[in-house]
């Protein structure tokens, strides 16, 4: 049995109450509202509508194969980009003041096939409390074993070739995502040292029905409205997702498992020597700082 983490805030720091007000008296000082802005409303816009006018335009069977499947790739990476620019801030409830818009936009999470209940089980609670503490964190289990993120981890032969590997592991994010993942993690027991072994019934209810919804939109109705062959569209499937799991990979993975953070180790009484905020910044890498382009697209 895993000893229960602590963070042991032992010097007391003040860092936490400094930073809030700091922050609060920022937005104050600039009349700014803490939620969304304008620029972040029509962003999420931007990726939603592009998002349906792709599925739209593909389903309209009115374009080559290779067009299509251009479009296939492209339509897997907005879907990407709407879990980093909208459900991800829709989870956090950062997106609005009001819990039913967060909610709604959480709900995105749907068109990428992965279930935001779970995810904020998983994301929300377990990641962002135990960030890069290996064994609490699953984050950081990529392919346990296989991959070695956390840098106590035992080396083997083979992680010396895995700048080559992961790539392509990181691409079967997505597939593992809307085919296992979700149910693996729905039907644990425990989610590193959290408890997950009661959901409500309507969850249940909402995890099969939306994947049963996915499926059908992505594979069925392609199949019965487009004028390919079912292994044509099966390889437009698996090469959007190829491109939707990749991107999700690297910019997840940007943020946390790069050199300069840590992976701090609980004592033998499973205290975290650090206040959880001090943790927190200890464990988290800004995301291309100097460049603005790339937030646009993956601001997570």
């Amino acid at each position: 049995m895993r000893t229960p983490l602590k963070f042991k805030d032992s010097s007391r720091s003040q860092f936490y109450p400094t930073v809030r007000k700091r922050v609060d008296a920022y937005f104050n000082e600039k009349a700014l509202s803490p939620h969304a802005n304008g620029a972040m409303w029509a962003k999420a816009s931007f990726f939603l509508v592009g998002y349906a006018l792709l599925y739209g335009l593909i389903m309209s069977n009115q374009f080559s194969l290779w067009t299509m499947l251009v479009m296939a790739i492209v339509l897997g990476m907005f879907a990407a980009f709407i879990g980093f620019n909208v459900s991800h801030d829709g989870l956090h409830g950062a997106f609005s003041a009001h819990a039913w818009v967060n909610r709604i936009l959480g709900n995105s999470f749907y068109l990428l096939g992965a279930n935001p209940y779970i995810w904020k089980i998983t994301h929300n609670v377990v990641h962002h409390t135990y960030t890069n503490i290996p064994g609490h964190d699953e984050d950081i289990d990529l392919a346990p074993g296989l991959v070695r993120l956390d840098p106590g981890e035992e080396i083997r032969p083979w992680h010396r070739f895995q700048q080559w590997y992961t790539f392509p592991l990181y691409a079967l994010a997505s597939l593992s995502w809307v085919f296992r993942k979700d149910y693996v993690k729905f039907f644990k027991s425990q989610i590193g040292h959290t408890d997950n072994s009661c959901h409500p019934r309507s969850e249940y209810i909402k995890l099969f029905a939306s994947k049963a919804i996915y499926y059908v939109c992505f594979l069925v109705l392609p199949f019965l409205v487009l004028d390919l062959a079912w292994w044509q569209i099966l390889v437009g499937f698996v090469l959007m997702h190829l491109a939707e799991g990749l991107v999700l990979g690297l910019v997840f993975q940007l943020a946390h498992a790069v050199e300069g953070t840590d992976f701090p180790l609980p004592n033998e009484q499973g205290d975290i020597q650090n206040a959880w905020a001090i943790h927190q910044m200890h464990t988290t890498a800004n995301f291309a700082p100097e460049v603005p382009w790339p937030l646009f697209f993956a601001e997570a």
